[in-house]
């Protein structure tokens, strides 16, 4: 069963691509054109059922950003649940909120980096 890219999630990835939010859009700028350390992002990518917001299928590393939305008892539930399935698939999930990119955004890309497991 195809795991990633579902092809019935293909019109909602192509909707959160060109509706990201001021975060993600200020954070791919940094990503886009292999520009981390040579590692290609994709942007709004699904794996089974879930779309997340960046994803290095080298690294098996997915990033996630979070906004206001996220600051609630629910969904910081849904939320852990969604990353320990994706972590029991093999994946590293880093979450950030919002304001880490506006606000550190150097270490933010340091913390990126430091998950990174093979060369480029």
């Amino acid at each position: 069963m195809k795991k990633h890219n579902k092809p019935e999630l293909r019109q909602h990835r192509k909707d959160l691509r060109q509706n990201l939010t001021t975060a993600e859009a200020f954070l791919w700028k940094q990503l886009q054109h292999k520009k981390l350390d040579g590692r290609k992002f994709r942007r709004q990518h699904s794996i089974d059922h879930f779309i997340v917001d960046f994803y290095c299928a080298s690294e098996k590393l997915i990033i996630e950003l979070d906004g206001q939305v996220h600051q609630n008892p629910i969904a910081e539930e849904k939320d852990a649940n969604r990353d320990a399935y994706l972590e029991a698939l093999g994946y590293t999930v880093l979450r950030f909120e919002n304001k880490m990119v506006f606000e550190h955004l150097s270490s933010v890309l340091r913390e990126i980096k430091d998950n990174f497991k093979f060369a480029p």
